[in-house]
């Protein structure tokens, strides 16, 4: 055999054994590889709190691409419909922001929305569009929530990157004052990769299921350091708290019921849906933006703590999974450690209340509910 036949000879058995090497490891019942966690110690938990202020007047960025492709989530848009139909929300300002999709996508899905939304009667204000990437220059949803703010307090919903929230912020000391609360959907665990399937699914990879990011924080660092950095108000609304929550088709064909709008943001669910079925193995998908949407109707259905948050590498990881370790990490220690690029206090949210899900659905399939007491 030609000596360059003996090299890719060898080099396909090399490749064969390190593949079957892998997915040996996937198949083996091995805590830390079937979720994705690494020990760490115990958060301090307050059931239904912390107690935390937010204001009725709300802002919502988001990258809202349901319906586009199987492999894009309806959240956002199930986000805006429960607070478009809640009777003590006021929605000052929607901002769209690239993300889940490029930004000519996420900002036309969601003007598609708010047509359907205003035509059900719900007030939605006109669309603001915002950045189409990191450090993207001046765009209408900057200036837009520049001026929202400066008219009094606002709570700011961050369903995509902080890009828009931080360009308006940055460097503006008198309208930080008038942001109540930042709630962002990002944030976990150090040592935490996130593994939808949690080691129970029955999807690719011997159940093992795909590896999630944390991608609103992965798409624009930067701007996570500098909200970080300003100290304000941060709740994180992150990957742990969601896993308490799970939208099957039952409960799609219950939202699809509930007008126009439901039935549209349903039928562009369904590729999600089928994507966690088939590919993560499990029954139902679960709706990360949407909790952040309940946490704003209700937060004492959240069961969260008060951490120290922190931008930083994540030692944990150093050399593990094949990923960069950079992360907004979470914990009780005082102070974080290494070098980090930006920290302050923020509440995370780790568990929820069993009531929400069934809460959730009826407001979802257009009723009304008391608030959780």
């Amino acid at each position: 055999m030609p000596r360059l036949g003996r090299i890719a000879t060898r080099t396909g058995l090399a490749i064969a054994v390190l593949i079957g090497v892998v997915a040996l490891l996937l198949a083996l019942p091995v805590p830390v590889w079937r979720t994705g966690r690494l020990p760490e110690p115990p958060l301090p938990v307050i059931e239904s709190g912390p107690q935390i202020e937010l204001s009725h007047r709300v802002w919502i960025d988001t990258d809202a691409a349901c319906g586009l492709s199987r492999r894009s989530d309806p959240d956002d848009c199930l986000t805006l419909m429960l607070l478009a139909r809640a009777p003590n929300i006021e929605i000052a300002g929607v901002s769209s922001v690239f993300g889940n999709a490029a930004l000519k996508d996420t900002d036309r899905t969601v003007r598609t929305l708010a047509d359907k939304l205003r035509a059900e009667g719900a007030k939605v204000p006109q669309i603001m569009r915002g950045a189409a990437a990191p450090g993207t220059p001046s765009t209408p949803a900057e200036a837009a929530l520049q001026q929202a703010l400066a008219q009094g307090p606002l709570t700011i919903l961050a369903l995509g990157p902080l890009t828009n929230i931080a360009a308006a912020l940055q460097g503006r000391a008198a309208l930080q004052t008038n942001v109540v609360r930042i709630v962002a959907v990002m944030g976990r665990r150090p040592g935490h990769i996130f593994h939808p399937s949690e080691g129970v699914g029955h999807g690719m990879l011997f159940g093992h299921g795909p590896v999630f990011r944390d991608l609103n924080f992965d798409l624009d660092r930067d701007a996570a350091v500098k909200i970080v950095a300003m100290g304000l108000p941060l709740s994180l609304i992150p990957y742990d708290v969601a896993r308490g929550v799970s939208l099957t088709s039952a409960n799609l064909d219950t939202i699809s019921h509930a007008g126009p709008v439901g039935d549209w943001v349903a039928s562009g669910a369904r590729g999600w849906l089928d994507f966690w079925q088939t590919d993560i193995g499990l029954p139902g998908f679960h709706p990360y933006d949407l909790l952040a949407g309940a946490y704003l109707l209700d937060p004492a259905f959240f069961d969260c703590a008060m951490v120290n948050a922190w931008v930083g590498h994540d030692d944990q990881l150093h050399n593990l999974w094949f990923s960069d370790p950079v992360a907004l990490q979470v914990a009780v220690r005082a102070n974080a450690p290494g070098a980090p690029l930006a920290e302050s206090s923020a509440v995370y949210c780790v568990t929820t209340d069993a009531a929400l899900e069934p809460w959730l659905m009826k407001r979802l399939a257009g009723g009304t509910t008391q608030a959780h007491l």
